[in-house]
């Protein structure tokens, strides 16, 4: 399966990566919207409140990066438990780096205002975290 993506090796490194990559994900969104909304140093006073007030891709980022703090613990949690049952590492990989890879893409798609691919991406970045807790599910029993 690794083969797929061919950069992918088949060691626990490889899904550690991935979850620091996803990790990064909302703060590059951070920055995508502050970016986005001209936000200056004397922004920095109340960030929370200048991304409020943003409207556009800005805002849009600033959803995304929401998002992307919203399903984080499911997919660490996810890799964590996919680890600890054993499940085949170039499988934990694979969907590791997909969700990256997916979730990349929704980030992309929620700033560019493609509501419909967003909410198809957004789903299949769950489906990677729900196959992992499966088969550390069925290799539990």
């Amino acid at each position: 399966m690794s083969l797929f993506f061919g950069f992918i090796s088949d060691t626990a490194a490889s899904a550690i990566w991935a979850m620091v990559v996803a990790s990064l994900l909302p703060l590059l969104m951070a920055m995508a919207a502050k970016g986005l909304g001209g936000f200056n140093l004397a922004d920095n006073a109340h960030p929370r409140s200048f991304l409020q007030n943003t409207t556009g891709a800005a805002a849009r980022a600033n959803a995304a990066q929401q998002n992307s703090y919203e399903t984080l613990p499911v997919f660490l949690a996810a890799v964590l438990v996919a680890m600890l049952f054993f499940v085949p590492q170039t499988i934990i990989n694979t969907l590791a780096w997909l969700y990256v890879l997916i979730r990349i893409g929704f980030c992309v798609a929620y700033i560019a205002n493609l509501s419909i691919f967003r909410s198809i991406l957004w789903a299949l970045s769950m489906v990677c975290c729900l196959m992992l807790f499966y088969l550390a599910i069925r290799i539990s029993t």
